[in-house]
């Protein structure tokens, strides 16, 4: 798709007047323009696509060149992939997929402000990418507090998966935003004189907003990581009370182990064994050290 900027909008354009006329932009398959050179030659651009891995700005003499991977926010979807070149009076947008042409009607269909460029339009259209990510981070704050809940009140059967899924996404979109951070500092930097101060002043905002949308991630993460430390704490509790009952057990026991092995002995002298009560005595006994066991373990609060 190819779309011309004018002052009061966005419009499609066919690829005749998208080589003809400037301030436009052209959405190309990345096969397309690997394999096409006489697009390079049109564009003044001889530069291969790097396999795109993250986000990334370069400077170059005539152009700027960015690679972007935008991680998919819900589980089965593919990570949104696209190369970017900005020349001074067009920009060339490399991707597989339809997600930008919708990025670009998206930003049609918005309030346009006054004396709409190309570059209002380079800066719109990164914005577009990250429209929603405050309400994105307050959902995944959400379920973080979930699962916290779910620890206080020892529902937490899958804890390690859910909380293990949620700090994978948190590592990534904080390292997409610091990414995107770097990337506005190289596009405000305006090396070679792209934008006007009005625009290098937009990206500066751009580039402060990816900071602070990574500040809320690491905020984020910090949160899950004190989950965490409550999940452990309340498994060593439950670990402590297991283990207090078996030493609770064992040392009303120990006693009662010894007088059976005593007496379990049988030796043809044993006294006891010929007395009329011995057995019940026994039995008495036994209760009786089972009884004072339980009481001084209760009055040391031990149960």
């Amino acid at each position: 798709m190819y779309y011309k900027i004018k002052e009061d909008g966005i419009f499609k354009i066919d690829l005749g007047t998208f080589w003809d006329s400037g301030e436009c932009v052209g959405v190309f398959k990345m096969t397309e323009w690997d394999n096409e050179k006489i697009l390079w030659e049109k564009c003044g651009i001889w530069h291969t696509v790097d396999e795109i891995h993250f986000c990334k700005m370069e400077s170059h003499r005539d152009f700027l060149y960015g690679t972007f991977q935008m991680p998919a926010k819900e589980y089965g979807k593919k990570d949104e992939l696209f190369a970017i070149y900005i020349l001074k009076d067009r920009v060339i947008i490399l991707s597989d997929d339809d997600s930008i042409d919708k990025n670009i009607i998206k930003i049609s269909g918005h309030a346009i402000a006054k004396d709409y460029s190309l570059e209002r339009f380079i800066y719109d259209f990164f914005m577009s990418f990250i429209e929603d990510e405050l309400l994105f981070l307050q959902k995944i704050e959400h379920k973080i507090t979930g699962i916290e809940e779910q620890v206080m009140k020892e529902q937490s059967d899958k804890f390690n998966i859910g909380l293990l899924k949620l700090k994978k996404i948190i590592a990534r979109f904080y390292h997409y935003y610091t990414q995107l951070a770097e990337a506005g500092d190289e596009l405000a930097g305006n090396e070679e004189e792209f934008f006007t101060e009005e625009t290098v002043e937009l990206f500066k905002m751009y580039s402060e907003k990816m900071t602070r949308l990574a500040q809320e991630t690491q905020i984020l993460r910090e949160y899950a990581m004190q989950v965490q430390d409550v999940y452990q704490s309340e498994i060593e509790i439950h670990q402590n009370d297991v283990m207090k009952m078996l030493t609770i057990v064992t040392t009303i026991f120990l006693p009662l182990t010894l007088i059976a092995g005593w007496y379990g002995m049988n030796f043809s002298y044993m006294p006891e064994l010929k007395m009329k009560y011995a057995y019940p005595t026994v039995i008495g006994i036994s209760v009786l050290i089972v009884v004072v066991s339980l009481v001084i373990f209760k009055r040391k609060k031990y149960w």
